[in-house]
C-alpha cells in the first residue's frame, strides 16, 4: 500500500453506514425507517472484522481509544448538559413565553417575517432546530389560515429561523461538533459564522417583506411572562461574554430551575426528572458519537483517512480550494445521511487536516463545516425538519423547497466567503491548552 495514497478499501465501513442509511431510506420512502445506530453498529463490527494482520483484542482497543478520544468526551458532556438546558427551559415555560413575547410586540403586516425572528431566537437560545419547528409549526399553520400567506411560505420560515439557531446556538450539536473537530473556541467559531451569514438573514427578511406585503395577521399571542425568558438570554449572554461552556450550560439548568422553582412550575422531583429527560433525549446522538470515533479511528489506522486526505486534495492549490473541498465534504455527506450533525463528526476529522495543511484558520473551516451542513440540512426534503413541518402543516415536504430562501442563501454567503477570502482576520492557533473555553 501506498502510505501517501493511503487505502481507500478501509472506507468500507463508512460506506456501509452512508449506504444502509440512504440505501433502506430510498427503498422505503422513509430515512428514518432504519434506525442510524443499527447502521454505525453494523459498520463498527465490519471495521473490527477488516484488517486480518491484528488481533481482534487490539482493533477492539483501538476503536475504544478512538471512541473515548478526549474531544469525543467532551463533546459528549456538553450534549447531555445542552439535553437538559433545554429540557428545563421548555418544561419551565421559557419557549410558550418567547414565542407570545414576540406575538405580541409584532405588527400584522409584518408577522411573516417575525416568525422568522421569533425562530431565530428561539433556535439560537435552544440549541435546536427540532425542538424549535416542534414550538413554531403550529403557530405557522395559524398565521397561514389566518391569512393569504401560502403554507408552504409559512413552514419553510420556521425552518429557515430554525435552522439559523442550528447554525449558530452556543449549545447546538453542529456547534459543538464542529468546534470540537477544528480544535477552535465556541465564541471565535461565532464571530465568523455570524459575519458570513448575517447578510443571507437580512436578504431573507427583505424577500419575506416584499412577498408578504399587504397581509394581516388574525392569530393573537396568549399570555406570557418575560422572566421566563431569562434563562434564554443568560445563556447567550454567558456564551458571547466568553465564559466557560460548561458554566454557561450549568448555570442556565441552575437559572431555569430557579425561576421554575419560585413560580411553581417545578417540584424538586419535575425539575430533576426534566433534567434527565433532556439528557435522555440525547442519548442517540452521544451513543452515535462515541461509536462513529471508533470507527474513524479504525478507518485511520487502516489508511482511509489518508486515502480520503489524497483525493480531495491531490487537486487543491490554495486555501481557497480547500475550503471548497470542505464545504464539498460536509455537503455531500449531508446528503447521503440527512444528519447535519453526523455529517459534521464524519467530515471533521478530515477537515481539520486539510485546514492545517493548506493554511485554513480553524475558525474559517469550523464555519463552513456548519453553514453547508445547515444549508443542506434546510433544503432536504427527506431531512427531519421538513418532514415535521410537513406533517404538522398536511403538505408535502417538496413543496416548501422553492420557499427555503435561507438555506440557500447561506450557501451562497459562504461561497462569496471562500471566494474573497472573508472575514479578514489574522491566523489564529487552536486554544489546545484551553479547549473546552467557549
Amino acid at each position: 500500500m501506498n502510505q501517501e495514497r493511503g487505502n481507500l478499501l478501509a472506507l468500507l465501513p463508512l460506506i456501509i453506514f452512508v449506504s444502509l442509511f440512504l440505501g433502506a431510506g430510498i427503498i422505503s420512502g422513509d430515512f428514518y425507517a432504519f434506525p442510524v445506530l443499527v447502521s454505525i453498529i453494523i459498520a463498527s463490527v465490519v471495521g473490527l472484522l477488516m484488517n486480518r494482520k491484528e488481533t481482534l483484542t487490539a482493533k477492539i482497543e483501538r476503536f475504544a481509544k478512538g471512541a473515548g478520544h478526549p474531544d469525543i468526551m467532551i463533546m459528549v458532556f456538553i450534549f447531555l448538559l445542552a439535553g437538559a438546558f433545554s429540557g428545563v427551559a421548555e418544561k419551565m415555560g421559557a419557549v410558550d413565553s418567547t414565542v407570545n413575547f414576540a406575538l405580541s410586540v409584532l405588527p400584522g403586516n409584518l408577522i411573516i417575517v417575525g416568525l422568522f425572528i421569533i425562530a431565530a431566537f428561539i433556535s439560537l437560545s435552544m440549541g435546536t432546530s427540532m425542538g424549535t419547528i416542534a414550538a413554531l409549526a403550529p403557530i405557522g399553520v395559524g398565521i397561514s389560515s389566518g391569512t393569504d400567506i401560502s403554507m408552504p411560505l409559512a413552514m419553510a420560515t420556521v425552518i429557515g429561523g430554525a435552522m439559523f439557531g442550528d447554525n449558530l446556538s452556543f449549545i447546538s450539536d453542529t456547534t459543538i461538533a464542529a468546534v470540537r473537530t477544528q480544535k477552535t473556541e465556541m465564541k471565535d467559531k461565532f464571530k465568523v459564522n455570524f459575519f458570513i451569514v448575517l447578510p443571507a438573514a437580512i436578504v431573507t427578511m427583505v424577500i419575506l417583506l416584499v412577498l408578504t406585503m399587504g397581509n394581516q395577521a388574525t392569530v393573537g399571542a396568549e399570555s406570557f411572562n418575560w422572566i421566563k425568558i431569562l434563562p434564554y438570554l443568560g445563556v447567550i449572554v454567558g456564551a458571547l461574554a466568553g465564559l466557560n461552556v460548561f458554566v454557561v450550560l450549568f448555570g442556565g439548568i441552575v437559572l431555569a430551575g430557579s425561576i421554575g422553582f419560585i413560580d411553581g412550575s417545578f417540584t424538586p422531583s419535575s425539575y430533576f426528572g426534566s433534567v434527565a429527560d433532556g439528557m435522555t433525549g440525547m442519548a442517540e446522538i452521544v451513543i452515535l458519537s462515541v461509536l462513529i470515533g471508533g470507527v474513524v479511528e479504525l478507518i485511520r489506522h487502516n489508511g482511509g483517512i489518508q486515502a480520503l486526505l489524497y483525493h480531495a486534495t491531490r487537486k487543491i492549490k490554495s486555501p481557497q480550494g480547500a475550503q471548497l473541498a470542505t464545504a464539498g465534504l460536509v455537503s455531500s455527506t449531508n446528503l447521503c445521511t440527512a444528519n447535519n450533525t453526523i455529517s459534521i463528526i464524519i467530515a471533521g476529522p478530515l477537515a481539520k487536516s486539510i485546514s492545517e495543511n493548506y493554511g485554513v484558520d480553524a475558525r474559517k473551516s469550523a464555519s463552513i463545516l456548519d453553514i453547508f451542513s445547515c444549508s443542506i440540512q434546510g433544503l432536504i426534503p427527506y431531512g427531519a425538519q421538513a418532514l415535521l413541518v410537513a406533517e404538522v402543516a398536511g403538505i408535502s415536504p417538496i413543496s416548501i423547497i422553492p420557499y427555503a430562501f435561507y438555506p440557500i442563501l447561506i450557501a451562497v454567503c459562504g461561497l462569496i466567503a471562500i471566494r474573497f477570502a472573508l472575514p479578514k482576520f489574522t491566523r489564529k492557533s487552536a486554544p489546545e491548552a484551553n479547549p473546552v473555553r467557549s
